[in-house]
């Protein structure tokens, strides 16, 4: 790879940047007013939470067919139809509180997931003309805009939260008009179709079967732990304001735990590419999911302040560790012209999972003991089996002959 591969992998990666800083702001206003504005129109409470899954399940069931489509028609062409999804599933949302329709407010968040699916190609988009070193670091940077977003969208939603008679209506409109206005920095994007040119060798004219490439060893211990790492992350994470509320600490502190939590999850955006490039990828990985079983220790040790401060930051550093160290061991396991195919069936993998995650979240905070405090440790003793199988599948893939390694 020369510099000038990696001067074309440095300006989409400054384009990716100001994507997920700006696009991004409407996932923290999403998930912050999606159980709220559910609560308002569902029939039974039980329901409330249903928005968010069903943008989770939106990301889900749309990863297969996304991830094809860059594939064949070039990145822009899918982050454009994220964005306007996005657009479009906020005016729906926004359409259904107005009307007073549960079933409309599902709708839109379905879209909306569609959006969140295409997002999670940001990172995958950065790697594509970068070198093999540039790689972890291109990742890690566009994960770094997250940390922009997350100050960006809670801020810009409590300004519009508020702005008509019927609440959040605001919040929908504006998550609109952040949608029509980042979609413009993609023009900007140097994404040719299909991908970059290599020798055309047997090893990179075929594409390998999803049967054949679960069978890769490095391939499926990259997907088990992002799925770990996401949905362990989106278990605690949905629970807690649940928690700290049913502990007698007032809402505004669940509010700064989870913007902690946030920052945590972003900061180390910054340096983990660097970690990985220096120490390996199995390495940094390993580190993100002991701290997750420490977050879920920090939780089960005590229902104070400090404690679910720490177990968020916690949490928030083990999955930037445990998922973006995925996420590089992933792009390095696959030929170029195989990435469709990957990507788009890890992204349904952790989603999936996610999507479990966030449904069960609740039914464990809420109907698994008869106190918050014993709802909240069978949050964090749920996290038990699935760091085993993650912690597990790496000590497997690192005791594997050399010869399994990425070429």
């Amino acid at each position: 790879m020369n510099i000038t591969d990696d001067s074309r992998a440095k300006r989409n990666v400054t384009v990716l940047v100001m994507a997920q800083a700006i696009l991004g702001a409407q996932m923290p206003m999403i998930f912050v007013i999606g159980g709220l504005a559910g609560g308002m129109l569902a029939s039974n409470p039980c329901l409330a939470t249903l928005p968010i899954s069903f943008i989770i399940f939106g990301s889900m069931t749309t990863a297969p067919w996304i991830s094809p489509l860059m594939q064949r028609n070039g990145r822009r062409f899918g982050f454009l139809i994220g964005a306007f999804s996005g657009a479009a599933g906020a005016l729906v949302a926004a359409y259904g509180l107005y009307s007073g329709s549960f079933l409309t407010l599902l709708a839109g968040s379905y879209l909306t997931g569609i959006y969140m699916s295409a997002q999670g190609f940001y990172r995958f988009a950065a790697t594509d003309m970068a070198s093999k070193e540039f790689q972890p670091k291109a990742i890690s940077f566009v994960m770094a805009g997250g940390l922009v977003a997350a100050i960006l969208g809670p801020q810009l939603n409590k300004l519009v939260q508020d702005a008509f008679i019927i609440p959040f209506l605001g919040s929908y409109l504006a998550v609109a008009v952040l949608n029509i206005v980042g979609m413009t920095l993609f023009f900007l994007l140097d994404s040719p179709k299909g991908t970059r040119s290599e020798p055309k060798t047997e090893s990179t004219a075929i594409t390998r079967s999803r049967r054949e490439l679960l069978r890769d060893p490095r391939i499926v211990v990259a997907i088990i732990c992002a799925m770990v790492s996401y949905a362990l992350m989106n278990l605690v994470m949905t629970s807690t304001p649940l928690a700290v509320v049913g502990c007698g600490f007032d809402k505004d502190y669940a509010n700064d735990i989870v913007s902690a939590h946030v920052l945590a999850m972003f900061i180390p955006s910054f340096f983990t590419g660097h970690l990985i490039a220096r120490f390996g990828v199995e390495k940094i990985i390993s580190l993100g999911l002991m701290i997750l079983a420490g977050a879920g220790v920090v939780g089960l040790a005590g229902v104070e302040l400090s404690n679910f401060y720490i177990a968020l930051i916690l949490l928030g550093l083990g999955w930037n560790f445990g998922f973006i160290g995925a996420t590089t061991m992933l792009a390095g396991s696959h030929a170029p012209h195989e990435r469709g195919v990957v990507q788009g069936m890890n992204d349904m993998i952790v989603f999936g999972m996610t999507t479990i995650a966030s449904l069960a979240s609740g039914g464990l905070m809420n109907c698994s003991g008869g106190t918050a405090v014993e709802g909240w440790n069978a949050v964090n003793l749920a996290m038990i089996p699935f760091l085993v199988l993650a912690g597990a599948s790496l000590i497997w893939l690192i005791r594997q002959p050399k010869t399994l390694a990425p070429v």
